[in-house]
């Protein structure tokens, strides 16, 4: 079969080529519709019990994750010339507006951004109105301060509102925070970028004219840092991907021609790459991201094994058409086998249902399918136009230090079974050791570096202010109309206070925090009265807030429209998964209970930080059951080829130790388990596995040619094949090895970790399973079915 596709490739060539030419160009254009992902992207799944109830909350309260915080500290803001400049600062971010290009659904042609700006400078307060017994919302601050006296009067006035205190300012060292918010609508679109871009403009203009630095958090904001990343990163790792191949592919092959054909070879690979996401309709995240320079490193080993085979072949056949035939029948199936393994590791990522996984499974798995068929055409239709390589063009092939490697390994293979299986015993109970010691654990911002800004920002935020990451919680007051009885107000300061006595969440804001604001209004905004009013002064406050307009408009962000809901809302430190899940789990949800334990009243909390971290847990279960996954179809693969059940134990013992050794390290080195590492092990099989095959095929070619002789097709294999796993093993450490200098700590967990698992891998399928091939007497016995080509 395979001899007849390679003279269909070799009698077709030019009509195969300008085939490729097209569809290569298609995909090209349809690349250009693959855009930036500005979304964190949704895990759990719609059905997930806590998902329903925090989509119900945003559609009773709104969004949590459309603010952007600005925080200073810095005694130069209070002197005039600076304050003004940042009022002037607060204004124009106001003002900030795009033209609607890309047609967004109910947006008109021209869009404020910014629905509102509040800060230090740009603050309400509420005013009683005595003549018409109402309260009224006014500004504390004129749009432009005229003196210093002036300034210094209205700070002291600020101060003394306690509804600010530790909300928008820090009352020990006057660190303040300027809320800006977004249109709800633009948060996960392109226009989230322009919007934060031109705020990071405006503030570093203000930065620059005054010295006084600003700290930048909020979701909107690390959506836009991490998609800048991303883009920036994509193309350096595809460069670097590139460049590291072409230095190994010329270092082993000691030809330029090699290099050049596999650059042309994954080039096109990076075309259809890019182009099957525009075709998918996905758009470019952090995993999808990754997916170029990872398949430049994987479609590699095609060639390695192509251009080893061929000169392997023009050194015996003397013609490289009859070489090129001879190479196409003996490592077509195997190559296709192989890459089948290798798309299997990223494909059973679609089972876990996981959006952004299934994604860059099914992009991966169709574009390393792809590759193949590029490969299969592009070598042989290539080398058939250039001379045949001769004299030093495959000296290579008797490279001293590899052969002198591989007959090391032989030589152990042979005599030293016994303390290979000693060695890998001791180091898989040590492996199991330290899988014992895997936690798992995960943060918001988890693939930011901690020198970054955004996360010095962040550190800031919690320093001065406890939390920058939305929390909720949801009060059921059991029936409609019930939010102004005084037990329910009550019951809100008790989580309130509780909150505040919290070292890792903010203070609350909710409808007592206003009722508390009023209170002190009423009373000329003495500091002492900034409670809820007892029930002597409570009715004459609720006379001033009855019936009238909502001058601040708390009420639709903090009671439902029956008013029966209520919302209490707050930010918590980004503690970890671990810390966080204890800290609602064992000790905040518990409180709520307690506090509502003796009325019909319940609470619950919700929001997008616990729905991101629950995410995490959600997808590290799909990837260990994607793993399993993986196993299995491997395994049903080398079975089906080798009809051996025996066969199939032993070529995946092999690839096993490998990501057990990985675990082992993650544990003993305190690496957490995340969504970034558990990706590692279903990919890094589906990889490890190919040279199994590789080596497996070699084997059983060679049994059959020597009489079943396992000793001589163990040492044909070893040195054939051998020469080919170390180039393609060494090519995919160094490929996959780059992504440790990756800013994300997630990309540089999934490249050092992969990096390792491989590593281990090469050894393991050179000496551990030739060696396991021999004690267990692994003979693959005759039968109806032909050799598997290698």
């Amino acid at each position: 079969m395979w001899l007849r596709i390679a003279n269909f490739i070799l009698k077709n060539r030019v009509s195969l080529l300008i085939l490729l030419l097209v569809l290569t160009v298609f995909m090209g254009y349809q690349g250009t519709k693959a855009e930036l992902s500005y979304t964190f992207s949704k895990v759990v799944p719609d059905t997930d019990e806590d998902i329903i109830y925090f989509k119900k909350f945003k559609a009773l309260f709104g969004q949590d994750d459309n603010v952007v915080v600005l925080g200073v500290e810095d005694e130069k803001l209070f002197e005039l010339e600076n304050f003004q400049k940042w009022q002037k600062l607060l204004y124009d971010l106001e003002k900030i507006k795009f033209e609607n290009t890309k047609k967004i659904e109910n947006l008109g042609d021209s869009v404020d951004a910014v629905t509102g700006v509040i800060g230090l400078g740009k603050l309400p307060y509420i005013h009683k109105n005595q003549e018409i017994k109402k309260f009224e919302g006014k500004p504390i601050f004129p749009k432009q301060v005229q003196t210093q006296d002036e300034l210094d009067s209205l700070l002291e006035f600020t101060y003394q509102i306690g509804f600010y205190k530790n909300q928008l300012i820090n009352p020990e060292n006057k660190a303040s925070l300027a809320l800006i918010t977004f249109l709800p609508t633009i948060t996960s679109t392109a226009y989230n970028h322009q919007t934060v871009t031109k705020i990071s403009e405006l503030g570093d203009n203000f930065t620059q004219e005054t010295g006084i630095e600003i700290h930048y958090v909020g979701l909107p904001f690390l959506r836009v840092a991490i998609s800048n990343k991303v883009k920036g990163e994509m193309v350096i790792f595809l460069s670097l991907s590139i460049a590291i191949t072409a230095i190994f592919i010329f270092v082993f092959f000691r030809s330029f021609t090699p290099v050049v054909v596999s650059l042309t070879l994954i080039s096109i690979v990076i075309v259809w790459t890019i182009g099957i996401l525009g075709t998918l309709g996905y758009e470019i995240t952090i995993l999808t991201a990754l997916l170029p320079p990872i398949l430049v490193v994987i479609g590699i080993p095609n060639c390695v094994y192509f251009i080893t085979k061929y000169h392997q072949q023009c050194n015996e056949k003397k013609n490289k058409i009859d070489a090129i035939k001879m190479v196409v029948k003996k490592i077509g199936i195997v190559t296709l086998i192989t890459n089948t393994t290798t798309a299997i590791g990223f494909l059973v990522l679609v089972s876990t249902g996981i959006g952004i996984l299934s994604e860059f499974g099914l992009a991966a798995g169709i574009t390393i399918f792809a590759t193949f068929f590029i490969s299969i055409l592009i070598l042989p239709i290539v080398f058939s136009y250039l001379p045949m390589p001769e004299g030093r063009r495959t000296k290579h092939l008797n490279q001293g230090l590899i052969n002198a490697t591989l007959t090391k390994f032989d030589y152990v293979i042979e005599n030293y079974r016994p303390m290979i299986y000693l060695f890998t015993t001791l180091i898989v109970i040590s492996s199991v050791v330290g899988l014992t010691k895997i936690k798992a654990n995960s943060f918001m911002v988890d693939d930011l570096p901690n020198d970054s800004k955004e996360k010095k920002d962040i550190a800031f935020i919690e320093e001065n202010f406890k939390g920058t990451m939305p929390l909720e919680i949801v009060v059921d007051t059991g029936k409609p109309k019930a939010y102004r009885k005084p037990q329910t107000l009550e019951k809100i300061e008790q989580i309130e206070n509780y909150v505040d006595s919290s070292a890792h969440l903010s203070s609350a804001v909710s409808l007592v925090t206003f009722i508390k604001a009023a209170n002190q209004a009423y009373f000329n905004q003495s500091e002492q009265s900034f409670n809820l009013p007892d029930k002597r002064t409570g009715a004459y406050v609720l006379r001033y807030l009855k019936g009238q307009d909502d001058p601040t408009s708390i009420s639709a962000a903090f009671v439902d429209t029956t008013q029966q809901m209520l919302r209490v809302s707050l930010k918590v430190a980004d503690i970890g998964s671990l810390r966080l899940d204890s800290l609602v789990r064992t000790s905040l949800q518990p409180e709520l209970d307690s506090i509502f334990s003796d009325s019909t009243m319940s609470a619950r909390v919700t929001g997008t930080t616990p729905i991101f971290l629950k995410g995490n847990s959600y997808l590290i279960e799909n990837l260990k059951w994607s793993l399993l996954l993986a196993c299995v179809l491997v395994a049903i693969i080398i079975g089906a080829l080798f009809q051996n059940i025996r066969v199939m134990m032993i070529a995946i013992i092999p690839n096993l130790i490998p990501l057990l050794v990985t675990a082992g390290l993650m544990g003993f080195f305190g690496i957490p388990l995340k969504p970034s590492t558990a990706l590692v092990f279903s990919i890094a099989f589906g990889i490890a596995v190919d040279d199994s095959l590789h080596f497996l095929a070699r084997f059983r070619q060679e049994l059959l040619a020597w009489d079943f002789d396992r000793h001589k097709a163990i040492d044909i294999s070893l040195r054939e094949t051998g020469k080919s796993m170390i180039y393609t093993s060494i090519i995919l450490f160094a490929g996959f090895i780059i992504f440790a200098f990756s800013s994300f700590g997630g990309t540089v967990a999934l490249g050092l970790l992969t990096s390792i698992t491989l590593l281990v891998a090469m050894f393991t399928n050179l000496i551990l399973l030739p060696a396991l091939l021999l004690t267990f007497n692994a003979n693959i016995r005759r039968s109806n079915h032909p050799p598997i080509e290698e």
